[in-house]
């Protein structure tokens, strides 16, 4: 891997060396960072948090649904939480990278939780109206812009580069786990209780993540060299990605899958109400279906060890595929049953992505890199989610999900075309062990090939 400011890369010619796995392949222990002790504290702070960020999920979605009854509303509450990344998330990367990691996200999650509070008191007296959900949403987004690179890239800081695949498939393992229990709570509360209770259980969750940030050991982070204040920074973020191939066209995928092929608030809520007409029982169940993909997917991750781009390509092209499939689905047990490889391709995207990158990447330009990255991957948000709740509204649901899954999987087919011919490659389509084969190899072993025959 090159650190210098401006050498470009290439993709892997091969599986043993590509640029996302400086070292050799090799699997790990599927738990190893939980043996750090300031990494287990955010971990088990989080676990807490994100299944109240699951039930506020849920419960945003659907109270907007309920007040509206349209799913481009639906679309627009995602498109304000996302909105900020799209606008300021590059200035959010470059305050991460001069900031102290732990002090900055001991303010955008308290800020995050007086927003759930927030919203949770509107509804639970009776006085929300959508225009409140949607300030909410917006303001939400704009605590992500620093929250979430912040959180990203203080990962490294917590278990060092040796365990770092390990540690963000864990974060992603956890996400998703917390989506088992959290759509399921939510659903049982907007039928029991009503959705602002769902509110309230959000905004009290941040209290676990904050009293672990306090607790850890600041003696025990791994020192990563701050950028000092100076212009041209945010130029010098852009221009290390557009010298880095692995770095540029990772982000373009990634981009193209968030903007069009993420957007479940929009297809699942819909496939619930409008498809199969079943309520928010059906939407609770499907997302926690996709969850247990998504779980499996992200522990799947933490065990591989290494993250490659022909793996980030090829889950790609199976996500979108999948969700062309389920799209035409007859019944709800079926659509139901697909959520789970959707969860699984969708996890292996993402975890694949993130870690490829945060490898790829000098540390003092982390932060800068991962808002990037987070810019283009929540950021489509805004542009993607009206237009697909508007292609679900007017042409149906079914429309909307196909349209997503083919839009994933054709920029997936590109780009994996375009990466190999940077990296010299060719197509190779053969047997090994009996097994059919297909792969990408250097473009010269054909000529090695036939001199030594």
């Amino acid at each position: 891997m090159s650190t210098g400011s401006g050498a470009a890369s290439a993709p892997a010619p091969d599986g043993h060396d590509d640029p996302t796995t400086p070292d050799a392949p090799r699997r790990a222990s599927m738990f190893a960072s939980l043996k750090v002790r300031n990494y287990r504290l955010f971990f088990l702070g989080q676990v807490v948090s994100n299944i109240g960020t699951w039930m506020q999920r849920i419960a945003q979605d659907w109270l907007v649904l309920s007040l509206t009854g349209s799913s481009a509303a639906v679309g627009i509450t995602t498109a304000l939480q996302f909105l900020p990344m799209l606008l300021f998330g590059l200035y959010g990367g470059v305050l991460v990278d001069r900031l102290r990691k732990r002090p900055t996200l001991l303010v955008t999650q308290s800020a995050m939780a007086l927003t759930a509070l927030f919203l949770a008191v509107l509804t639970l007296t009776g006085h929300v109206e959508v225009w409140h959900v949607y300030v909410a949403a917006f303001a939400m987004g704009l605590a992500t812009v620093v929250d979430n690179p912040a959180r990203q890239s203080f990962v490294a800081e917590l278990v060092g580069r040796d365990q770092l695949q390990n540690a963000v498939s864990l974060n992603s393992a956890n996400f998703q786990s917390a989506r088992l229990v959290g759509p399921a709570v939510a659903g049982l509360m907007i039928t029991g209780v009503g959705t602002g209770w769902a509110f309230l259980a959000n905004g009290l969750s941040f209290v676990a993540p904050l009293t672990c940030l306090v607790l850890m050991r600041a003696r025990d982070l791994h020192a990563v060299q701050r950028a000092p204040r100076g212009k041209g920074q945010l130029r010098e973020g852009l221009h290390y990605v557009a010298g880095r191939p692995e770095l540029i066209w990772t982000i373009t995928l990634v981009g193209f899958i968030g903007t069009f092929g993420f957007n479940f608030p929009v297809f699942l809520s819909a496939f619930a109400d409008d498809v199969f007409q079943a309520g928010a029982g059906a939407y609770s169940l499907f997302n926690t279906l996709m969850a247990v993909g998504s779980v499996t997917g992200a522990l799947l991750a933490a065990r591989r060890g290494t993250a490659r781009l022909r793996v980030l390509i090829a889950a790609a092209l199976a996500f979108g595929a999948l969700e062309i499939v389920a799209s035409t689905a007859p019944a709800l047990w079926l659509f139901a049953l697909l959520m789970v490889p959707i969860g699984v391709f969708s996890m292996t995207v993402n975890v694949t992505a993130n870690t490829s990158i945060q490898m790829s990447t000098d540390p003092a330009m982390r932060g800068r890199v991962m808002a990037l990255y987070m810019m283009v991957f929540l950021g489509g948000s805004p542009v993607g989610a009206p237009i697909v709740g508007w292609v679900t509204d007017t042409y149906g649901a079914r429309a909307g999900f196909a349209a997503g899954g083919a839009v994933a999987a054709t920029a997936a087919l590109v780009i994996g075309l375009v990466l190999a011919r940077v990296g010299n490659l060719r197509l190779s389509v053969g047997w090994h062990r009996g097994h059919p084969q297909v792969r990408f190899v250097p473009r010269e072993r054909r000529g090695q090939l036939a001199s030594a025959a």
